[in-house]
Formats: C-alpha cells, sequence, structure tokens
C-alpha cells in the first residue's frame, strides 16, 4: 500500500486529525463533563478530540449533526436515554432515525434515578418504603401526586411507568424543568418525584428528601442502603444513561479501534474514581452490546411515551 493509500483510510485520519465529539446537551452537566474525561484518557491512543456542545431541541440538534457527519471516524457523539429512546416517541417529527442513522461504539455510564418524597410528607402519611407507598395509593386513588421537568421528562414517564406497572393513580404535576420540580418537593407542593440520584442525593443526606427506591434492578453501590423498586415491582428500571455513537456508515475497523480507546479509558480505575463522584457507574460494551441495549429502550420507552400521552410538536 502506497503512503498516499495509507493516509486517505479513515483509520490514519483518526490518527493524523482531531476527532470532534459532539454533546448535544450544554457545557457543564453530567453528559458533558464525563465527555471531556474521556476525552482527555483517550488522547494517547486517538489524538486530540474537541469536545463540541450543540443543545436545542431535546438534544436532537447535536444528534442530528453526527447522523449527518461523514463516516470517517472524525465525528462521533452523544447517544442518550433522550435523544435515541425517548425523543423518538416524544417528537412528531424528527431529523433522524434514532436506529438506522447511527452506529454504536460502546455505552458510557449509568446513573441510577431514585423514588424520592419529601421528608415531612412521608413521616406523615407513615410511607417509609414502596410497598409502603402503592399501598397508601391503592387505598386514596388520585390524592398522591408526583413534579417532574415537564411533560415528557424521564421523571414524567418514571411516573406514568409506575402507574402502569402498579395499577395505581399518581397525578402529575409538570414543572418548568428539574430545578423547579425539585423545589416544589422540597416545599411540600408535591408528594414524590423520580429525581437524578446526583441531583437528589445531598438532599437526601440533609434528611429533606425520603429515599424510597432506586429504579435500576439491582441496589445502586452509591446509596448501597436503599432498595430497588424491581425487589417490588418485578422488572421496573428506568435509569438514565448515554454512551458513544458514530454515523451510521463509518467502517468497522474504524468502530474496533475507537471502541477499543473509549472501553480502556471506561475500564480505567481513575475514571471509575472521578465518574463515582458523580454517582455514575461506568459501563463498558461492545459496539454489538450497547445497539441491542439501545434497540430494548426504544422498545420500552415507545410504550411508556404512548402511555402517557406527551407530544412534542
Amino acid at each position: 500500500m502506497t503512503l498516499v493509500a495509507v493516509l486517505a483510510s479513515p483509520s490514519a485520519l483518526a490518527q493524523t486529525k482531531p476527532i470532534r465529539l459532539i454533546v448535544p446537551y450544554a457545557a457543564g452537566g453530567p453528559i458533558d463533563v464525563t465527555a471531556r474525561a474521556l476525552a482527555e484518557r483517550v488522547k494517547d491512543s486517538l489524538g486530540t478530540v474537541i469536545i463540541e456542545n450543540r443543545p436545542g431541541a431535546g438534544g436532537n440538534i447535536g444528534a442530528d449533526l453526527v447522523a449527518k457527519a461523514a463516516p470517517d471516524g472524525l465525528t462521533i457523539g452523544i447517544a442518550a436515554t433522550a435523544t435515541h429512546a425517548i425523543n423518538p416517541w416524544l417528537y412528531k417529527t424528527m431529523p433522524y432515525n434514532a436506529g438506522s442513522d447511527f452506529a454504536p461504539i460502546t455505552q458510557m455510564l449509568r446513573v441510577p434515578n431514585v423514588l424520592v418524597m419529601n421528608a415531612e410528607t412521608a413521616q406523615r402519611l407513615k410511607i417509609s418504603s414502596l410497598a409502603d407507598l402503592l399501598a397508601y395509593a391503592k387505598a386514596n386513588p388520585g390524592k398522591l401526586n408526583y413534579g417532574s421537568g415537564g411533560n415528557g421528562s424521564a421523571g414524567h414517564l418514571a411516573g406514568e411507568m409506575l402507574n402502569k406497572e402498579a395499577g395505581i393513580l399518581a397525578v402529575h404535576v409538570p414543572y418548568n424543568g428539574g430545578n423547579p420540580a425539585q423545589l416544589a418537593l422540597l416545599g411540600g407542593q408535591v408528594d414524590f418525584n423520580f429525581d437524578n440520584l446526583a441531583t437528589a442525593a445531598p438532599n437526601i443526606r440533609a434528611g429533606k428528601l425520603k429515599a424510597i427506591a432506586v429504579t435500576t434492578l439491582a441496589r445502586s453501590s452509591a446509596l448501597p442502603e436503599v432498595p430497588a423498586m424491581a425487589d417490588t415491582i418485578k422488572g421496573f428500571a428506568i435509569d438514565t444513561w448515554w454512551g458513544l455513537v458514530a454515523p451510521a456508515a463509518t467502517p468497522k475497523d474504524v468502530l474496533a479501534r475507537l471502541n477499543q480507546a473509549f472501553v480502556a479509558a471506561l475500564n480505567a480505575p481513575e475514571t471509575k474514581t472521578r465518574f463515582a463522584a458523580l454517582l455514575a457507574e461506568p459501563v463498558a460494551t461492545s459496539p454489538e452490546v450497547f445497539g441491542a441495549f439501545m434497540a430494548s429502550e426504544r422498545a420500552k420507552y415507545e410504550q411508556v411515551v404512548k402511555a402517557s400521552g406527551a407530544t412534542v410538536d
């Protein structure tokens, strides 16, 4: 093979030119922070990785840029619960196909969500477990309510999934974002929320919120004393995740090289320690496993979103 041919190959380009990693959310959030940490760790194997934040439309703008980029290994991006599992059913029109426009590289992280109650409300209603909450809800249909960051948000869909799976009726109260929803819970305006564990943890530790159950299939190492919802409602799992994808036509050898570098970075002890501070668990997978996981998540959220009736024009 000639020198010209070598330099023209996608793998060689990934070595000599910077890789653009598109984060479809604003700078400073957990997805952005973890992407930047991994970009730093792979620089020896992949060269410079430049983070490009492209927020908007629930993550669809940034994800669409990845879908339509040249499949040369020089543009990759973040696939998240919203962009690749929820939005395809929430938005009436989508600029990309979450199932066919991307090539999976590896999952990155999983962050548990947690069902939390206002501590005073939990004490007043004598609710100390998920079984207590379900018993109260069944005896008092429609009397419990829950807040979320808005219609179609992860917190809203988790509540709808709880209603469906447990056969209860808890009333949804949407707010304009996660922070107002948390303030409403702290102020006793709503009875419970499904919140990101990293966001809820400080108020749990301060005694302002009572953690009822985490939403992962098993207990979280970050909050080991709190049971999993699946202990009471078999199979209940609705956590937050994100990973890395490339445009669909990216060559397999390029995907393999990207996977190898990022999996090594995710498995590094320093990475696990750093992400533990965010209450996030690194999840390094093969492209095939991550692709199958995203497909299963889309199937799950199709049912949940349709049951909720939430749509975005």
